[in-house]
């Protein structure tokens, strides 16, 4: 009996994935791993270069191809693997090698894997450094963090990143996200259709042992990858306004920071006798933790869904953050931890949790319920699956409807590729190109 050909699988990074060092990174080892469990054949490629804390994907059966921008060597790369599913890391990569997928492979189901949406974080950013440069006071965000799907719409409607982002979404069959107040943006106020759209959110594997005991655990801990602008962000309130008013009421308090890519700004705020450690990157996030009794997250501008907020849920580490934290995370269940608006209400909460053991058990046993009802890799593995084959089982029909993007194809992947071709013939042969 002649077996079915597995289905074959590209993935084209933006980086190579690094799943200790960043949740996007995470969230694409967790879709990998649905490809896995499925048996399919499945290759990763990407014109990045090699970063300090790279995953061996060759290790979970997975081929690694490095490839180039702006070069027909992966026309024939692509021709030759023939994938059925083309899964784009980030917008940037569908922009860079649609036009390539589309030409030499055109059955090949398009998917993008959207990480957060950037144009909405971006404006996010901008908003904030308004909001500080209107006012002095840097403790209360208490607006800031109220804004409307209309407000958020109206930022990022005049930014070339929103229209980039959400053409790249047209383009493709399908687009991830890990964010359904991001999904009700994209769908209320840009009008992407919703079948366009999947929540796919992070994906984990509910812990099977007991998380470490109050009594066993000390100190506060935040950790994120420096090279991400929230997570600085982060860690300049807490040292200018948040962590003074903890040790105001605990002296002997210690705040421990953790980050991939640490840059001299960041260790310039090392200052022991404050109780303020950073530490740079934690080689097991989980075990450090594990051993922090409350997380801190002051996370003022940012999007998607935060892993550091997943990642002390798995541990039962309750956790202080703001409504950016904690957005599009809990559904209906209960927050473990506390979701604050001021300095003042940041800092009054993480003492309270680290110093009120009931408090603390009442917040600790909130975080199995929340990673059960909205996390399980088992439930959102087999569902983006399904999502992918009904997709494939379509395909036609899904296109037709999909005008738009029919002609947002045919007018990006023409310039792109006379752009890609030029720059190719210039690499080649300087002189002739000009």
């Amino acid at each position: 009996m002649i077996q079915p050909r597995a289905t074959k699988v590209l993935v084209i990074g933006y980086v190579w994935p690094e799943p200790r060092s960043s949740a996007a990174s995470g969230h694409v080892m967790q879709i990998l791993e649905s490809f896995r469990q499925q048996g399919w054949d499945i290759t990763f490629s990407s014109p990045a270069g090699i970063g300090e804390h790279k995953a061996d994907l060759t290790e979970l059966g997975i081929r690694e191809v490095p490839i180039e921008l702006n070069n027909s060597s992966f026309d024939t790369f692509i021709s030759e693997l023939a994938p059925d599913i083309v899964l784009f890391d980030q917008f940037m990569m569908e922009e860079q090698f649609g036009w390539r997928v589309e030409k030499h492979c055109p059955e090949a189901l398009r998917v993008l894997e959207s990480c957060d949406l950037q144009s909405l974080r971006h404006a996010r950013h901008q908003r904030l450094k308004e909001r500080l440069k209107a006012s002095e006071d840097a403790n209360d965000f208490s607006e800031f963090f109220a804004p409307t799907l209309r407000e958020e719409f109206e930022f990022m409607a005049d930014m070339d990143l929103a229209k980039r982002e959400i053409a790249a979404m047209y383009r493709c069959d399908l687009t991830l996200m890990v964010s359904e107040v991001e999904i009700d943006i994209l769908v209320e106020q840009f009008q992407v259709p919703r079948s366009l759209l999947f929540w796919c959110p992070l994906m984990v594997d509910l812990p099977s042992e007991p998380s470490v005991a109050f009594e066993d655990r000390a100190n506060f801990l935040h950790i994120g990858n420096f090279r991400h602008a929230p997570n600085w962000d982060a860690v300049l309130w807490l040292k200018t306004a948040i962590w003074p008013m903890i040790r105001e009421r605990l002296p002997a308090a210690q705040l421990h920071i953790y980050g991939a890519y640490t840059p001299p700004k960041a260790t310039a705020l090392h200052n022991p006798a404050q109780g303020f450690h950073v530490m740079n990157w934690a080689e097991d996030a989980l075990q450090v933790m594990s051993a922090a009794r409350v997380c801190l997250a002051p996370l003022r501008f940012g999007a998607g869904v935060k892993g550091k907020i997943v990642d002390a849920m798995l541990c039962g580490t309750p956790n202080v953050t703001t409504p950016i934290g904690a957005e599009a995370m809990y559904g209906d269940e209960a927050w473990p931890g506390a979701i604050t608006r001021t300095a003042r209400e940041f800092a009054d909460n993480a003492v309270r949790l680290h110093d009120d053991k009931a408090q603390w058990l009442i917040a600790h046993s909130q975080a199995h319920p929340l990673l059960a009802s909205r996390y399980q890799q088992s439930v959102h593995g087999p569902a983006l699956i399904d999502r992918l084959m009904d997709c494939q089982q379509h395909l036609v029909q899904l296109r037709m409807d999909n005008f738009t993007g029919s002609m947002l194809r045919h007018h990006h992947h023409k310039s792109t590729q006379y752009m890609a071709q030029w720059i190719e013939a210039k690499n080649r042969n300087p002189i002739e190109a000009l």
